[in-house]
């Protein structure tokens, strides 16, 4: 049998995609369907003290105007949403530039826009705060969060700075991103009585599902969440926003369907973001460049009515073998919307963390790949975590330095030039934790002509899984990749957490493999079972099943296949397993970047990218090479170009738009190497595969702006490095 795990399989979906026959959220054909519209206030803080929706009702088309005055009572969910603090169109009161304040619905989505322009608010408006760097003294350790406690300490780091030969004391600056996927969000909702139908642009059906029972108050049953394809979501796509829930309660009010996708400006404050941050960090380390400790203290934006802090220092706990190491993760208040997880959350930290080792390579005169093997350890140091199911980053290290030619570089800044160019060679090194999360469960029914049907309600949000799924799924059946139909995208299919934080191949990888191996096994105990089969009596452990034969293992010529077996069985075979929560994962790897800058101008192009990764064992070639060069783009416009502005003085988003957020483009990327360990991790059930897809997005930043040190001689800490920054 060939292997079908580890092929570099095309996307199953890509034809679909790219023929136009792939149906999205917005796609969905329901008769009837109204439109909608949010009108967003113009404020960041205070209240509404007066809303005249008269104009708008009397529009042409207007089915209906909805305001905190009219807008059905809806409960705060308890499961994963940032709606814990607020739903808006329920009172009066404004907590961000951009918060709904009516819900405008029409016979068609251009009437709803003209009648959201007639919609008249006036406030009591309240001087907002908007920059972390004013609210410094305000900064507080939140409760624990998604990632777990917000401070942690290990040895005594105060001890270990004054004891350390050499330190760095160094603050770095990131500001707020937005996701912008090429699909925004949408939602449409369909009542049938007391029943309803949510088509969704989500990365968590089940997450939508349970929030839109708990907001609405209706049996969980009684809600049905459809999302079989996504245009992107970054994390976008991963909580339940208001906009959702606010569409069910509209449609149901009016008893038609009503559909709502968010304009490009609405994604900018309806969806999430990741927040402003500033860090500090105090490295000690000895002459040799052996790690002493580390200090290691970020300051987080968050909103008045949340305090989840998303992008999280893990690297810092875990990667490296310091004795004494603090981590906090700070939080301000102020009048924006809420962030929340933008991929990768520990892109922030990591850039902090990477950046200070290059500085500190410089101060001791070490090679930055040296410093970080010499502070390699094969254990996670952090006793409260998970020890690693496997860690081959010594391999990354010499496989990514051979390739990309390291020992050329010449490690003084300035020292490498193409006329009047400046080149720079940067590394760094990258880790991201998967898993830890809520597993998934999964449905099988292989059927009497020999193909199986796998259902798990999880989602493809750009990253293969339906390919990849299909894959485990065949090899583990024994059957050809062919015969496999995998669906998703839908929550009639068994559970499944989030598409976020890499956990969808551990997780969901670990689900079909277990519900497709306990349906081979039934296969083989009919086929041992059955006297008319040339298996009969044969023990089922010496029974092989390749290529939709089962043969006893040894005596290829005893052997029939599956059609035929089901066929006289006359029933097809089903297996269902339920959720698992997943083992946390690390997946880690080292980066490396080069960069030509014009001195001149300050312009910096990035003219070399790769990386070495250890993801466990590949199940896709291709698909996992996809996910490299995905990370190295994200890194890219993190570094150069990505910066979400905000008027101080009115807590306004003012680049709300692809022509003011600037992301990198086809022409500013290179060709991307990735490079494989491929040694299978022996704690994942998922084939040994681990979660990967977010890891090259954590060093890749780093890498750059070393590279641009290595190149110019000057340290930007402030992110994204334009081109000012550099005259």
């Amino acid at each position: 049998m060939s292997p079908i795990v580890g092929s570099p399989v095309p996307r199953i979906d890509g034809r679909a995609k790219v023929t136009g026959a792939a149906t999205y959220a917005a796609d969905a054909e329901v008769r009837g369907t109204l439109h909608g519209f949010l009108v967003m206030s113009t404020v960041a803080s205070g209240r509404i003290t007066g809303i005249d929706t008269r104009d708008a009702e009397r529009s042409a088309g207007v089915i209906g105007v909805f305001t905190h005055r009219n807008m059905p009572r809806l409960a705060r969910p308890e499961y994963i949403s940032f709606l814990k603090g607020y739903i808006p169109l329920q009172n009066p009161d404004i907590h961000h530039s951009g918060q709904p304040v009516a819900y405008v619905v029409a016979e068609t989505l251009e009437q709803a826009q003209h009648a959201a322009t007639l919609v008249d608010v006036s406030y009591d408006a309240r001087r907002p705060r908007s920059v972390v760097a004013d609210a410094m003294d305000e900064a507080y350790v939140p409760p624990p969060g998604l990632s777990g406690p917000n401070e942690y300490t290990r040895g005594d780091v105060a001890a270990g700075l004054v004891q350390a030969d050499v330190r760095i004391d160094v603050t770095y600056t990131t500001p707020m991103h937005h996701h912008n996927p090429i699909e925004p969000s949408t939602t449409t909702a369909d009542w049938d009585g007391e029943r309803v139908t949510v088509y969704e642009s989500a990365q968590g059906g089940h997450a939508t599902r349970i929030c839109v029972s708990q907001a609405l108050g209706v049996p969980l049953g009684n809600v049905r969440v459809l999302s079989p394809f996504l245009g992107g979501g970054f994390g976008a796509k991963g909580p339940v926003w208001p906009h959702t829930l606010l569409t069910a309660a509209v449609a149901r009010e009016l008893r038609r369907p009503v559909k709502l996708v968010l304009s490009r400006a609405h994604t900018f404050t309806s969806n999430g973001h990741r927040g402003e941050a500033h860090q500090h960090l105090r490295i000690g380390a000895g002459r040799d460049g052996t790690l002493i400790a580390i200090d290691h203290v970020s300051t987080h934006q968050v909103t008045r009515t949340e305090q989840v802090v998303f992008s999280n220092s893990h690297s810092t706990r875990m990667l490296y073998a310091c004795p004494n190491v603090h981590v906090a993760q700070r939080a301000v208040r102020l009048d924006l919307p809420a962030p929340s997880f933008m991929r990768p959350p520990e892109s922030v930290g990591a850039f902090g963390l990477e950046s200070a080792l290059d500085e500190l390579s410089y101060a001791l005169d070490l090679d930055p790949v040296e410093l970080r093997l010499r502070n390699h350890t094969a254990v996670n140091p952090d006793p409260t975590g998970t020890p690693f199911g496997s860690k081959h980053l010594i391999e990354c290290y010499r496989q990514g330095a051979a390739k990309f030619r390291w020992s050329e570089r010449d490690p003084r800044p300035r020292s490498m030039r193409d006329g009047d160019t400046l080149i720079g060679w940067g590394m760094a090194t990258a880790a991201h934790t998967a898993g830890g999360r809520p597993g998934a469960g999964a449905r099988v029914v292989i059927s009497t002509e020999g193909r199986a049907v796998v259902q798990v309600g999880t989602h493809d949000i750009g990253t293969g899984t339906y390919t990849v799924m299909s894959q485990i799924a065949a090899q583990t059946l024994g059957l050809d990749l062919a015969d496999v139909d995998f669906q998703l995208g839908d929550t009639d299919y068994p559970f499944a957490f989030m598409s976020v934080a890499s956990a969808t191949v551990p997780g969901v990888g670990a689900a079909v493999n277990r519900a497709c191996t306990t349906a081979r096994r039934a296969l083989i105990d009919i086929a041992v079972a059955d006297p008319r089969s040339p298996l009969h009596g044969v023990p089922a452990e010496r029974i092989t099943v390749a290529d939709g034969i089962l043969y006893e293992t040894g005596r290829p010529r005893r052997r029939e296949d599956i059609r035929t077996v089901l066929t006289r069985h006359a029933k097809p075979v089903e297996a269902t397993t339920d959720p698992v929560p997943i083992p946390h994962g690390y997946s880690v790897g080292a980066e490396f970047a080069e960069v030509r800058v014009d001195p001149r101008v300050g312009r910096v192009r990035v003219t070399r990218m790769l990386g070495a990764y250890d993801a466990g064992r590949v199940l896709n070639r291709r698909t996992i090479r996809s996910q490299a060069i995905g990370g190295a783009v994200c890194a890219v416009g993190f570094a150069l170009t990505e910066h979400t502005l905000v008027d101080p003085h009115r807590a306004r988003i003012v680049n709300p738009n692809l022509s003011g957020y600037l992301l990198p483009v086809n022409a500013d990327i290179p060709h991307v190497q990735a490079l494989f360990i491929d040694e299978p991790d022996p704690t994942s059930e998922a084939l040994n595969a681990r979660g990967f897809g977010e890891t090259p997005g954590t060093g890749m930043t780093a890498a750059i702006g070393n590279a641009i040190y290595h190149a110019t001689g000057r340290r930007i800490r402030d992110l994204p490095i334009t081109p000012d920054k550099l005259i």
